[in-house]
């Protein structure tokens, strides 16, 4: 691809290095925002500056907030007995989005995948293991993908906490093996939050 302007060029470069943005899509967008009005460009500028710069970790669950505890963590009508874990904040704000779950989270920010050089000590569970010997969390919910590496991570999760005094269940399987939570429809969702099994139950039905 000849580009007359090493400028047109590195903004493609750029762009087209997000997931699911090829070259000829993102000199579409590049060339959309040459004809867009000046402040308009900066305003999108200044919100990715803002977004890499201003958006934090919460201290206590791990979901992105723009303080150092997410708004669920910090809602003292929430459940704070109850913990949902999931992978990333796309899975919060589809749980979130059935408004079932009245319960905090854990995001792990990932799941244990070798091939990609992701073991349990990439997960973000320091936090969950604070609040469990504190005595306040009751049950932990596994809400992970039914994929290879969500069923992993489940195991891996329930071998280090099974010997806890806390319920420890597992969302029903709603959601088909080899889903991911983000693309199930709230209603199915909803459902299998709440019609959660024991985590041992939903291990032998998964054998069965």
């Amino acid at each position: 691809m000849d580009f007359s302007s090493r400028y047109l060029e590195k903004a493609v470069l750029e762009i087209s290095s997000l997931p699911g943005i090829g070259r000829k899509t993102a000199l579409r967008l590049a060339l959309h925002l040459l004809r867009r009005d000046e402040s308009e460009v900066e305003a999108l500028a200044e919100s990715l500056r803002d977004l890499k710069h201003k958006v934090k970790r919460c201290v206590s669950c791990g979901n992105l907030s723009d303080r150092e505890r997410c708004e669920i963590c910090e809602n003292k009508s929430r459940d704070h007995s109850l913990v949902c874990i999931v992978e990333d904040i796309r899975d919060v704000m589809a749980i979130e989005n059935t408004g079932q779950y009245k319960g905090i989270y854990q995001v792990l920010g990932a799941l244990i995948s070798p091939m990609d050089g992701i073991g349990p000590g990439d997960l973000n569970l320091q936090s969950l293991l604070i609040k469990l010997e504190e005595g306040e969390v009751k049950e932990v919910i596994l809400a992970l993908s039914g994929t290879m590496e969500g069923e992993t991570t489940g195991f891996y999760i329930y071998k280090k906490l099974k010997d806890k005094d806390i319920k420890l269940s597992s969302i029903a399987r709603g959601i088909a093996v080899g889903d991911q939570l983000e693309y199930a429809d709230e209603l199915t969702l909803a459902r299998s939050i709440q019609h959660r099994l024991p985590y041992e139950q939903s291990l032998q039905q998964n054998r069965s």
